[in-house]
């Protein structure tokens, strides 16, 4: 449990970072008043930057989505017959990434107004974050 632990804590500072990276890059989605009605009240009560609150509610569902990217990944890399660490990984997250991330954007497009730039950013990062963690998942669980 040490492990998946300390997989959690990494991947969920590892995914704030990669978050606030890409929040930079597309800043212009989120100030631009013709999008203001599809941000939550939580993360955009008002004008200017999120509160501190939503960093809060932030860093709880990234710690409860890599534990259950974790827990995935005790019970199902066992089905993935790699020998090298790092290509198991990448075949996991690759694996999350076509299950779970790319079919919600797809998601996205079809239900929600929002610009497909921002939608194809989203995708970016959570590919690199998914490939990211089967890598960590891979060696710190399994190595």
């Amino acid at each position: 449990m040490k492990k998946l632990y300390l997989f959690v804590i990494i991947m969920a500072i590892a995914a704030m970072i990669v978050h606030t990276a890409e929040s930079l890059l597309t800043m212009g989605y989120y100030i631009d008043p013709a999008n203001f009605s599809l941000w939550s009240k939580l993360m955009m009560p008002g004008a200017g930057p999120p509160p501190a609150i939503f960093y809060a509610y932030s860093l709880l569902f990234a710690f409860v989505s890599w534990m259950l990217f974790g827990f995935v990944y005790v019970v199902l890399s066992g089905a993935i017959k790699e020998k090298d660490i790092v290509r198991k990984g990448l075949k996991f997250g690759t694996l999350i990434f076509l299950v779970g991330a790319f079919p919600g954007a797809l998601m996205m497009v079809l239900i929600l107004n929002l610009p497909l730039e921002l939608i194809v950013s989203w995708v970016i990062s959570d590919l690199i974050l998914n490939l990211a963690g089967g890598i960590v998942a891979a060696k710190l669980i399994e190595g």
